[in-house]
């Protein structure tokens, strides 16, 4: 054998031609030099020349079958990505419901849906929804955006924000709401430039307001890309400041009136059409909107007076009808827009304390809106189901009137409704949809709604079975969703995916698609996928939601490993299949997951942190931590070391995939590098992804699809289907 691979070796030519038949060649030296007994007067006559036969010999099917397996993957990952991609394009021609608005009178309704040239808005009676026709300033009906349809308080008009004139650049605009209207005949009365939203009438009509971004450098949210951080970095963090507009609704003049020194959130019209009352706080909005304040102030000058500073997160803020108090929710909230909390009232200017309206609830209201007479009707999420409910705000004694395992909203509010009528006999309005419902908008009495859409019904796509999952973890009461595999059989055992939701304060309720991951998707490929809602979630009370403040995945995992072990115990699950996921706190989640334990054999972590104490400096909304530890990690590092993946890193055993956008602010990528580094340097099997010029929740279809794919593709790899 030596002679033999000498001769080849010395050959610095063939060196390189032998590396794919290295494996056939010892084998077959091995039995020339040998010459076992057993084989002797087979190959007695052996000659050198023989062991290339035999390296072809057994290196052609060898090579065949690598070169079939290869070519069967290929295929397996090809036909996988298909699927998912067409999937997307089937989600793709649904029409999603934005806003949807009754007039004052309760007899018409306008929505603001998404169709294949853009968003559109629609208005239609009430009795005829079928005869609906396009509010709308395209001369010739191009794509473009139209929103936030708003009727007048005499419910004459509409008003709504269009770029139809400019594009990218929407601006407002009035059309009759009794008679038909020629779209060349109307005109901007508005000429923005920056961002604008919330658009509302003064409860007189004379004039309109929004919140408005003069030269928005960006969408003004945390979960939009963050701007290039380079040059003097102090003198570009608060360059992008939301302030209240006014417009006249006969001149079109526009006025900002709130002071350039606060950053505006939520807003509302005194009922005499002549205050604000607003949650603001000093710039940066994606960071300070966690220690915003309550303030008032007249429209007509910049009087502003803090009304109220509170212990936790504000949202939603409202005048009575009588104009005496201000309501609004607070609690202890992850993010702008995802509300939940206690219903609170106070009264300006005589410095009591706030009043709260519901206390000790073991559910989380989401959204309010006050009624003539001076009680309220609110939503809520009970468990992973909401809720409407209506308040007597002297007693507070409370009544519930439609629940539902489904997802709604009206407006740019999350749980929103529309409301309109009498106080005796109201009429609501709102989307809905569920695991196995499509969005559209419906209206009614809440004991008989009726869809007023039917925008969705030529539009199939798997829609997945679902159970209602509850356990009991550490004597406290959980809850949470499964999805059954698609073609379903009892069996049969299953592969599971636990996916982890964002927040920690939010909350998974039933809805024909998830954000992120996309996570229907999944039950196409075999898969039973779990959505818990462990302590720190909305749904049950404010006492639960405060369960996990300094106690990030402790409590939390604990819970989702108990509802793991309810699924495994119910349902055909193969417990050696397991998976956990998920975006933003759900992917720090995943990270910390596989330092504590090795139930989950595969992990993805989305835009995830796994250094509590190194993401304090690096993210730009860093105010939040302070709510759930109380302290920064410069004066309490030893509470953030404890919560966080890289102090247990040597644990880590399980493959894990880490996902993240180039310009993510909310959970920087220096996070997922971090977390990829420490498993590859360990040896455990992990690789990381970044999307270029994507945030914290991506806007490019295509790389919502390799998200998605890329994620089954690591499980299937792990988690043998």
């Amino acid at each position: 054998m030596n002679s033999f691979l000498f001769f080849f070796l010395q050959n610095n030519n063939c060196i390189f031609l032998l590396m794919p038949v290295i494996p056939s060649i010892i084998i077959a030296s091995l039995i020339y030099v040998f010459r076992l007994h057993f084989f002797h007067s087979l190959f007695s006559s052996f000659k050198p020349w023989c062991v290339l036969v035999i390296i072809l010999f057994i290196h052609s099917p060898t090579t065949a079958f690598g070169q079939a397996t290869n070519d069967h993957h290929s295929h397996q990952t090809a036909n996988l990505r298909t699927v998912i991609k067409d999937f997307f394009q089937k989600q793709a021609q649904v029409h999603y419901i934005y806003n949807v608005a009754l007039s004052p009178d309760a007899t018409s309704i306008a929505w603001n849906c998404q169709e294949s040239n853009g968003q559109v808005i629609y208005k239609a009676g009430l009795s005829h929804p079928e005869n609906a026709v396009r509010v709308s300033a395209s001369i010739l009906k191009e794509a473009g955006k139209e929103l936030e349809p708003q009727w007048s308080p005499d419910g004459k008009e509409i008003a709504f924000l269009s770029d139809a004139r400019s594009k990218g650049q929407v601006q407002l605009y009035i059309t009759s709401a009794t008679s038909s209207v020629r779209q060349d005949s109307l005109r901007p009365l508005t000429h923005f430039d920056g961002y604008v939203s919330h658009l509302k009438w003064s409860p007189d009509g004379s004039h309109l307001s929004v919140l408005y971004v003069e030269k928005a450098s960006r969408r003004p949210s945390p979960m939009a890309a963050e701007n290039k951080a380079v040059g003097l970095i102090d003198s570009l963090v608060n360059t992008d400041i939301q302030r209240i507009a006014v417009i006249n609704r006969l001149t079109g003049k526009t006025q900002q009136v709130t002071p350039w020194q606060l950053y505006i959130f939520e807003y509302d019209w005194s009922p005499n059409s002549k205050q604000f009352v607003y949650s603001a706080a000093p710039p940066p909005g994606d960071d300070n909107w966690y220690i915003a304040k309550l303030y008032q102030q007249s429209v007509s000058e910049k009087d502003t007076i803090m009304v109220y500073q509170p212990l936790r997160q504000i949202a939603l803020p409202r005048w009575s009808p009588d104009g005496k108090r201000i309501a609004f929710i607070e609690g202890l909230m992850s993010d702008q827009g995802g509300t939940g909390g206690e219903i609170y009232t106070i009264t300006p200017g005589d410095n009591g304390k706030p009043l709260n309206l519901t206390p000790g609830r073991t559910s989380t209201p989401a959204w309010f809106t006050w009624r003539p007479d001076g009680n309220m009707l609110f939503t809520e999420f009970t468990r992973g189901s909401v809720a409407i409910q209506s308040l007597n705000t002297g007693t507070k004694t409370t009544r519930l009137l439609w629940k539902a395992d489904e997802s709604i909203r009206a407006g740019n509010e999350e749980m929103s409704l529309s409301v309109a009528g009498n106080k005796d006999s109201p009429v609501f309005a709102f989307m809905r949809t569920s695991w196995n419902m499509l969005p559209e908008a419906w209206a009614g009495s809440l004991n008989k709604l009726t869809k007023v859409t039917n925008l969705n019904r030529s539009i199939h796509i798997p829609m997945p079975k679902a159970a209602n999952i509850e356990w009991i973890n550490e004597k406290q009461p959980v809850q949470g969703w499964l999805l059954y595999p698609q073609d379903y059989n009892p069996s049969k055992r299953y592969r599971v995916l636990v996916c982890v939701h964002g927040g920690p304060a939010w909350i998974t309720t039933p809805t024909w698609s998830s954000p992120d991951f996309n996570t229907t998707v999944y039950t196409q490929f075999g898969c039973f996928v779990f959505y818990p809602n462990p302590r720190g979630s909305y749904g049950q009370g404010e006492k639960f939601t405060l369960a996990n403040r300094r106690d990030w995945g402790f409590g939390d995992l604990s819970d989702i490993i108990g509802g793991l072990d309810t699924v495994i115990a119910r349902f055909p699950i193969d417990g050696q299949r397991a998976g956990i996921f998920g975006w933003s706190y759900g992917g720090a989640t995943a990270m910390f997951a596989v330092t504590q334990t090795n139930r989950f054999k595969a992990a993805v972590a989305g835009a995830g942190a796994g250094d509590w104490l190194s993401y304090y400096g690096q993210n730009s909304i860093d105010k939040w931590m302070r709510s759930y530890f109380d302290a920064s990690p410069y004066e309490d590092p030893s509470a953030y070391a404890r919560s966080s993946a890289m102090t247990y890193i040597k644990q880590a055993k399980t493959p894990t995939l880490v996902l993240v956008g180039e310009r993510d602010g909310e959970a920087p990528p220096p996070q997922s590098f971090q977390f990829w580094h420490a498993l590859k340097e360990l040896h455990v099997p992990t690789q990381l992804m970044v999307y270029p010029d994507e945030g914290h929740s991506f806007f490019k279809s295509e790389d919502r699809i390799d998200v998605s794919a890329r994620t089954i593709e690591w499980f299937n790899k792990y988690l043998k289907p």
